[in-house]
């Protein structure tokens, strides 16, 4: 059988000290008066100054926007867009984890593309080219410095809108691990979590390919045995290292092979409560686990030797089992939320969340057909 494949990706400078290199790639892409977008925790964590000072050191203009919350809004990207208009800007340069890199791509669709960002969900609807995008992520977890998704809430519809098109994926992804130090334990494990999801719902989904596979497969490995340490230090160089980097190769696996259930419903309840997106998806990726094993028992085997468990002997069913058991682990090991009560998701939503989440982009490649009466079996079986 003939195959074809495709592979999106930016330029990627990985290493120690790369944030240095921000004026410089913003004056390669022909920049000459940047927008800098983030978040105040960034700027309280010291991230944004050095940003900006590389910024003049190159002889750029910078201005910045700093108003994005955990669950960046559709406002937030009108209000960033508007920024950029207001003051002449001619590129964008997200400084931050998902929420800042997310608004950041939704106002670069806006500001050339105009409308409302809703125009722009689903797959492939932005048709003019973006201005020059780089991307400086300070979490490992959303991989959105690599991808071509954009997550935004729609305020009117409380629903979280996913964006889809190859103009969202970045012209530089600046990763420097050393930004991890700064991260709290409780934010380090949930974006954590994050990349493990990530790997996993990309390595078994239905537009998976062998240079997908590749990068979820390593992304997997590494987080398994990188998360702990690296929850429990600031400064273990080491474990930040090889959760930037499983965090990026998620980011690529995902952002080619895309996603399944288990982001279509933690999208959907981002976008009605004010919860933690590497949390929604620490509690519901076991639970869609257990729903998929059956659709791809090989790569479930595949996945529980990754994570270190002895399969040896056992069938595929079996091992997969093993899998789960070690997604679970890890998550009691450092201390995620095990169930959407103990963040206080409520019963009556269910029906409701179970609906909009099928209309999710992401639910497209899951790989075993769901209803929505098997999604909302999964929110209660999640509940407790």
């Amino acid at each position: 059988m003939n195959c074809m494949y495709k592979f999106v990706m930016p330029e990627v400078i990985f290493g120690s000290g790369s944030i240095s290199q921000a004026g410089e790639s913003c004056q390669r892409l022909g920049a000459r008066h940047v927008l800098v977008v983030t978040d105040r925790g960034v700027v309280d964590a010291g991230w944004a100054e050095p940003v900006i000072a590389s910024c003049q050191n190159a002889g750029l203009a910078a201005v910045l926007f700093d108003e994005v919350s955990v669950n960046p809004t559709d406002a937030e990207a009108a209000a960033c867009a508007r920024i950029y208009k207001e003051h002449g800007c001619d590129a964008i340069m997200c400084v931050g984890g998902g929420s800042p890199i997310d608004v950041g791509k939704a106002a670069a669709a806006l500001v050339t593309n105009g409308g409302h960002i809703r125009d722009y969900e689903g797959v492939d609807r932005i048709l003019h080219p973006l201005p020059p995008l780089v991307m400086i992520p300070t979490t490992a977890g959303s991989g959105s410095e690599v991808s071509q998704f954009s997550v935004i809430v729609d305020s009117e519809r409380q629903k979280k809108m996913t964006i889809v098109s190859k103009s969202l994926v970045p012209d530089i992804a600046l990763i420097d691990p050393d930004v991890l130090a700064t991260k709290s334990a409780r934010l380090t494990a949930t974006t954590g979590l994050d990349v493990i999801t990530h790997a996993i719902e990309s390595y078994v989904s239905m537009a998976a390919t062998p240079m997908t596979d590749v990068q979820a497969k390593n992304a997997l490995f590494l987080a398994s045995q990188f998360l702990r340490p690296s929850v429990a230090s600031k400064y273990s160089k080491e474990a930040k290292e090889k959760m930037a980097m499983a965090s990026l190769q998620a980011g690529l696996a995902f952002s080619n092979a895309i996603l399944g259930a288990a982001h279509a419903m933690s999208h959907t309840i981002g976008g009605r409560y004010p919860f933690l997106h590497g949390d929604i998806n620490a509690v519901l990726l076991p639970h869609v686990m257990e729903f998929n094993l059956i659709a791809c028992p090989k790569k479930f085997r595949e996945m529980a030797v990754l994570m270190g468990e002895d399969v040896t002997g056992l069938s595929d069913i079996a091992a997969g089992e093993r899998a789960i058991q070690s997604v679970r682990k890890l998550a009691v090991d450092i201390g995620a939320p095990l169930s959407l009560s103990e963040m206080g998701f409520e019963e009556k939503a269910i029906a409701e969340m179970s609906e909009i989440a099928l209309t999710d982009a992401c639910m497209i490649t899951n790989p075993r057909d769901i209803s929505a009466e098997e999604v909302a079996a999964l929110l209660r079986r999640a509940l407790s």
